[in-house]
């Protein structure tokens, strides 16, 4: 009877352990149908996430980019390149490229980017710092407890909107100041209730 009591608490701490989106989703870095390098992009180049990503401010979900976004560049920019191949038949057939999600939360679960971002939660916080990213990949698990962690706790996570998009951002000495003061201003007040995110 006690070895079974130890099997079965072995086998219960095994399935909760690694069955957790710490252990099966932290790391997921997905093979693109085209080579997309977010250290040059946005770390060596310096371009802000938003313009790719145009939504992410006034919609619930932040956008896969149009193939028309990227050949505003690539039509001067290595025109000839195989790699960029896929992108001008893509754009030249007004066919969009099936990139593969890399965060992407289960159906039932809601989660809004724009109230997120409207209050000062910075993009790095969720995604990590995708400026030293050759492949971008899920660095957090985006987990239910996850989430609520940052819902009870959200100061370290916001930021002066000037900074909504900068990789590699620190908070100042006095960011329990800053935030103590943003929450007020903006009346801050993460919900922890189921239906905040299950509707």
């Amino acid at each position: 009877m006690l070895a079974l009591g130890f099997l079965l608490t072995g086998a219960v701490g095994g399935i909760w352990y690694y069955g957790s989106p710490k252990y099966t989703d932290v790391g997921y870095r997905p093979e693109q149908p085209v080579p997309y390098s977010h250290k040059l992009h946005v770390g060596d180049l310096g371009m802000d996430c938003r313009y790719c990503h145009t939504t992410v401010e006034r919609s619930a979900k932040a956008n896969i980019p149009p193939t028309a976004t990227c050949m505003n560049c690539h039509t001067l920019v290595r025109p000839t390149s195989e790699a960029l191949a896929p992108i001008r038949a893509s754009f030249a057939e007004n066919k969009p490229m099936e990139w593969i999600r890399v965060h992407d939360l289960p159906d039932f679960a809601y989660f809004s980017h724009s109230s997120h971002i409207r209050v000062g939660v910075g993009c790095e916080s969720c995604h990590g710092n995708v400026a030293q990213m050759e492949i971008v990949q899920q660095t957090e698990p985006l987990s239910m407890g996850w989430c609520l962690d940052c819902h009870r706790n959200p100061d370290q996570h916001l930021r002066p909107m000037s900074e909504i998009t900068t990789m590699g951002w620190v908070p100042p000495d006095n960011q329990a100041e800053f935030a103590a003061r943003v929450k007020a201003e903006k009346n801050i007040n993460p919900p922890e209730d189921c239906s905040a995110c299950h509707r």
